[in-house]
């Protein structure tokens, strides 16, 4: 066999035969996302793009990058694989000895240079790679880079092609965007921006299409060593299309590389424009005070109690337990109230958090020691507590974000007494915060507050979205004095509306619509 240009399969036929053959858990076990063509054609032609005719794949998988060369021959193209399987199945459905094709974990396997580098990098955390251990000794003994134990499988690729990138070469990477805002990516931030040759990021706002396998969002990384850009172009690609014409594409943002700062979160330049807050209608929302997670209890199948399983152990659920919101499915409307907690607890729903008194009946002492039993004292949490069963001390939140959306998060007025659990952050706000506090809670519910909430979450696959409550601090929210201006009998009204489903009322998103002018 040979290494010259032959009659491919289709890309899908290839796929689906290799995906038949090793099944799901194979693909798993290496973090195996393959590239569409029409991406892996448009990353192929950006870093070839400068002139050079070497190419070097550090994941060849199924050969997406090669396959899409319109002509292989002329291309020196080199590659590293892992995944001994994928590599003989692509040399049988092409009839090529793939001699080009290193079979090797390219995370351990140093000392080379090269032109230019394009890879869909393996997606899977760092935790699960494979040779963890000695990857992360590789990486302290020749790049002096000590990895964070967060660091995805997909970034630790990254890294090492940058450091291995020809000075005057370009680099192409699919992969996932989460490093963007997490903690761990600040030092791949740092590196990207050293130097100015980080040209753009694209978010791939098609990627249920392209990747309906991944759990995380995904995106272009491109770096261009050979020149030095002052700014950095930020895309939002909403068509697989709009791919094709990139070099006409206006940029979603145009940051300038001393602005963006390594440690802050990136994604909110996908889609906000960058622009300083007027103070006389806007300000952020930790002027007000801040969001807090919700009660973390450790072990939910022991805390979180039903009202029959509490009668059932002889538990007095107004003594030996208080109130608590478990679950967002529970909360329908914009408004929880007390009403909404008896009717969930008429229903047998897990409505008591455990939460016994430092005088215990011998029920509670009877229940505590069925826990100890079971080691429910020995996990993370309760490990750490004294007493393992104590709880976070914190008062009901009248305030509520969902924590986890797939639309928008859901806002709600807690007038209950009932404590939230992790599925919520709750507002626990300063002085000034108290006496606005049921103004954010319109303003959130508003689509000028939403889409200003926008700019904090964090994004994931499948349209899945996280809020952090140390995010949610800066987004901006309407000044003291604008807040003012909607009187008590107003915000009465329209809290009223939102109990019985209706929307804030047109003249309430009028009052807020300077916020949004001002970002």
């Amino acid at each position: 066999m040979t290494d010259s240009p032959s009659a491919k399969a289709a890309p899908d036929a290839g796929l689906d035969a290799y995906t038949a053959r090793v099944g799901m858990a194979h693909r798993r076990r290496f973090g195996q996302f393959f590239t569409p063509p029409e991406v892996a054609r448009f990353m192929t032609r950006w870093v070839l793009g400068a002139g050079s005719t070497s190419l070097f794949d550090p994941a060849f998988g199924l050969g997406a990058f090669r396959d899409v060369l319109p002509d292989a021959a002329a291309i020196d193209f080199s590659a590293s694989e892992v995944d001994a399987a994928a590599v003989r199945h692509w040399r049988a459905s092409r009839g090529e000895s793939g001699r080009f094709i290193a079979v090797e974990d390219y995370l351990l396997a140093w000392g080379r240079r090269h032109a230019n580098i394009v890879c869909n990098p393996p997606y899977m955390r760092f935790q699960k790679f494979r040779n963890r251990q000695a990857v992360r000794a590789a990486f302290a003994r020749n790049l002096g880079v000590r990895l964070s134990g967060y660091t995805n499988a997909a970034c630790a690729f990254l890294l090492k092609s940058l450091a291995e990138l020809a000075p005057a070469g370009r680099l192409a990477y699919l992969m996932p965007l989460e490093f963007l805002a997490t903690g761990y990516g600040a030092a791949i931030k740092a590196r990207l921006l050293a130097g100015g040759h980080l040209f753009a990021l694209a978010r791939l706002d098609c990627e249920r299409r392209l990747f309906p396998e991944a759990t995380t969002s995904v995106g272009l990384v491109l770096y261009d060593a050979a020149a030095v850009h002052q700014s950095v172009r930020f895309y939002n690609i909403e068509r697989i299309d709009d791919l094709g014409d990139f070099p006409a594409l206006r940029p979603t943002a145009t940051v300038a590389r001393r602005r963006l700062d390594p440690a802050a979160k990136w994604l909110p330049h996908f889609r906000a424009r960058q622009a300083p807050a007027a103070s006389a209608v806007a300000a952020p929302l930790g002027a007000y005070g801040k969001f807090s997670r919700g009660i973390a209890t450790g072990a939910n199948a022991f805390f979180v109690l039903r009202p029959s399983a509490a009668a059932a152990r002889g538990l007095n659920p107004r003594v030996d337990c208080v109130p608590c919101i478990a679950r967002s499915a529970q909360v329908r409307g914009a408004v929880f109230d007390d009403a909404a907690h008896a009717a969930l607890r008429a229903a047998d729903q897990p409505t008591l958090l455990f939460s016994p008194p430092r005088r215990r009946s011998a029920q509670v002492a009877a229940y505590l020691e069925q826990g100890e039993r079971a080691g429910v004292h020995q996990r993370h949490l309760t490990s750490r507590r004294s007493p393992w069963h104590k709880m976070e001390a914190r008062p009901p939140a009248r305030l509520l974000l969902g924590v986890f959306a797939r639309g928008t998060h859901k806002v709600v007025l807690n007038a209950s007494g009932a404590r939230h659990l992790t599925c919520f952050h709750g507002f626990v706000g300063n002085a000034l915060g108290a006496k606005f506090e049921d103004h954010l809670f319109l303003y959130f519910r508003s689509r000028v507050g939403r889409r200003m909430t926008a700019l904090a979450h964090r994004e994931y696959g499948n349209g899945l979205r996280k809020l952090e409550p140390a995010d949610l601090s800066g987004v901006p929210v309407p000044a003291p004095g604008l807040l003012a201006t909607v009187s008590a009998a107003q915000v009465a009204a329209a809290i009223d509306e939102a109990r019985h489903g209706g929307a804030v009322p047109a003249w309430l998103e009028e009052r807020f619509a300077p916020v949004l002018a001002a970002h």
